[in-house]
């Protein structure tokens, strides 16, 4: 579409970030968030200890070898969210077409705003003091951004701006930038598309541009055939979206230890289809399709799913579809990950003609109690996780580092105080309590500010197993 202009903001290293921010001890070291135990996965890893070779979705074991000093969190979303909360308010005194997609990232069409778009001079010295805003209000958080003709641009120049850095590219300046770049740059080019591509002599995109719109065709038929032509020559039409379309909901649940019990394994299927349905209802919409993912011990995963003959919000029909499935998944050597969908959503309700709930029925058990996931426990004490929030009545506030034994070591600072000192307590300690994270200045003055609800990240991809979304 001429005359688009179109902004990227993704926030730098954002969980190990807001952990840096908030514990000077720990700004300028390798900070590591996500799963801490021995199963656990990398949300986030701050620049320092990439360096090491630590990145996301690597495997925290692997972590822990590569780099051993780091500190290693398991994550605080509500600090996450709150600072999230306060970017993508900003972005949207800047535009009414914010599109978020994630807690860390956004695009936002600036075609919709005041700014002065065809002032190249003048749109940089806007984009620099969008992140001096950001800054301020975050209290020391960076953003790296793009601005481009489109999404595709955009993200392209954000990227190479990385780490807190800023790219305006002209529109005459945005072929010769993507030409070079890997094909794997294009939105949909996955590892399977890759190794396609690859089989046709084509790894990069200046390759890609070499091949016709038929020969892409004959490949992978027509609309991604001609969607890969037109991306490849940076051709881009896809539009910011205000209010993205929830296409799926899902929770899933990693277990400290594999479980065998197959009834224990229903009864978390059914609690988890109580937390679905309530998000469906939520946001207002029916699912027709639902669905489970079982991964084993070996961590080999299944999946199925059923197309229901209409859509349901109820929690009871989702949690027998789910746990009927279940019976197809041999599950005696240990489940290590289970987890219920919905998809196929519809704002309208379309009842089932044949369907009842099973009254008295044994088949979805209700208990309280299931196999410990690893995920933080808000508001157990007896629990304390490293990179958790706590105050003492004589100490003051502070968070944990590490605890076993009986032992709980808590360095007390904040991002107000600068480093502060390392006390060793006892674990039942009385005047050791868990926290709230403190509030941003921002947030604490403009309570009733528009901000993001946090269902709009959660629901489209379900939850690692720290209950964090990867940055």
């Amino acid at each position: 579409m001429p005359g688009r202009t179109v902004l990227h903001l993704d926030l730098d290293a954002f969980f190990a970030s807001v952990e840096q921010r908030d514990k000077p001890s720990l700004r300028g070291k390798p900070v590591i968030v996500g799963g801490i135990g021995g199963r656990g996965v990398v949300a986030t890893a701050s620049y320092e200890a990439r360096r090491y070779g630590v990145h996301s979705a690597l495997s925290t074991a692997i972590a822990r070898r590569r780099a051993p000093h780091a500190a290693y969190l398991a994550g605080r979303f509500d600090a996450y969210r709150e600072s999230s909360n306060v970017v993508m308010g900003l972005l949207r005194t800047i535009s009414p077409l914010v599109e978020p997609l994630s807690l860390d990232e956004a695009y936002v069409d600036l075609t919709a705003s005041a700014w002065p778009v065809d002032d190249p001079i003048a749109l940089g010295e806007a984009v620099a003091w969008l992140r001096n805003e950001l800054c301020q209000l975050t209290e020391g958080l960076t953003a790296s951004v793009g601005v481009g003709s489109s999404k595709l641009i955009s993200k392209l120049a954000s990227e190479a701006a990385k780490p807190d850095g800023a790219l305006v590219l002209r529109p005459s300046e945005e072929l010769a930038m993507i030409t070079p770049l890997k094909v794997s740059v294009i939105p949909g080019v996955g590892p399977a598309t890759t190794e396609r591509l690859a089989r046709l002599g084509v790894e990069t995109v200046s390759q890609l541009q070499k091949l016709s719109v038929n020969e892409l065709v004959r490949e992978f038929g027509r609309v991604m055939g001609e969607g890969l032509h037109e991306l490849a020559f940076a051709r881009d039409d896809r539009l910011v979206q205000h209010v993205r379309e929830v296409k799926s909901i899902s929770m899933e649940d990693t277990f400290a230890v594999d479980i065998t019990d197959r009834a224990e394994l229903a009864a978390i299927l059914a609690r988890d289809a109580r937390a679905v349905a309530e998000r469906l209802t939520r946001k207002g919409l029916f699912a027709r399709t639902i669905g489970i993912k079982v991964r084993h011990a070996d961590f080999s995963t299944w999946s199925r799913s059923r197309t229901l003959n209409g859509a349901t919000d109820n929690p009871e029909r989702i949690g027998q579809v789910a746990i009927d499935l279940l019976r197809e998944v041999q599950v005696a050597d240990g489940v290590r990950l289970v987890g219920v969908g919905v998809s196929n959503l519809t704002d309208s309700a379309q009842e089932e003609l044949f369907w009842e709930p099973d009254a008295g029925s044994d088949e979805i058990p209700i208990i309280t109690q299931a196999a410990p996931v690893m995920r933080r426990r808000h508001g157990n004490e007896a629990s304390w996780v490293p990179g958790m929030d706590v105050s003492h009545d004589d100490h003051g506030r502070g968070w944990v580092w590490g605890a076993g034994h009986g032992i709980v070591t808590v360095r007390f600072e904040t991002r107000h105080t600068g480093v502060g000192p390392v006390r060793s307590l006892r674990a039942d300690d009385p005047a050791l309590h868990v926290a709230a994270p403190l509030m941003l200045a921002v947030t604490r003055s403009a309570q009733q500010a528009e901000f993001v609800n946090e269902d709009q990240f959660i629901v489209s991809s379900g939850s690692t197993p720290d209950g964090l979304n990867p940055g």
